[in-house]
């Protein structure tokens, strides 16, 4: 048996909305770029398509450590407006398994995502793992606050009205 380090992310927050309206927001793969930090160059290269379902691949440009790469990735699981996930089919990673799950608590909705994760170039590239730990910590922060920004504003311009 070789060497194989798998590495967890997992991350929480809540936010005041309904499912349904949490849901939606990541059913809409453009919004991938709108929760990514500017300094990575994220860009999907797959044309836009309605919605996301099981099945669905999308392609990716990003920069990261100074290195551009393509990342491609499958929707294998697809359950609106609970639970889904996708799996790195090309990229930077050995493995990446990013789980999100949605549920409906105390007037809201919790979000919890877990990435499953191995670096590459094992073992030598577990040597990058506490920096790439802090890089994926610090993406996961600023994917949380886009996403409140984004839907809290959102909605309370709406209830505003």
């Amino acid at each position: 048996m070789g060497f194989r380090m798998t590495h967890f992310l997992r991350t929480a927050f809540a936010l005041p909305l309904p499912i349904d309206e949490v849901f939606a927001f990541f059913a809409e793969a453009g919004n991938l770029e709108r929760i990514t930090p500017p300094e990575l160059n994220f860009r999907i290269l797959t044309p836009p398509a309605t919605r996301i379902m099981a099945g669905t691949q999308i392609d990716y440009r990003l920069s990261l450590f100074g290195f551009s790469f393509d990342w491609r990735t499958e929707i294998t699981c697809w359950e609106p407006p609970h639970r889904f996930v996708d799996e790195q089919m090309r990229g930077p990673y050995r493995l990446w398994i990013h789980s999100h799950r949605f549920r409906q608590e105390a007037g809201g909705t919790v979000i919890e995502d877990e990435v499953r994760y191995r670096l590459p170039l094992r073992p030598i590239g577990e040597v990058a793992y506490p920096l790439v730990r802090l890089q994926l910590e610090r993406i996961f922060r600023f994917r949380e606050q886009a996403i409140r920004e984004i839907l809290l504003g959102r909605h309370g311009a709406f209830s505003a009205r």
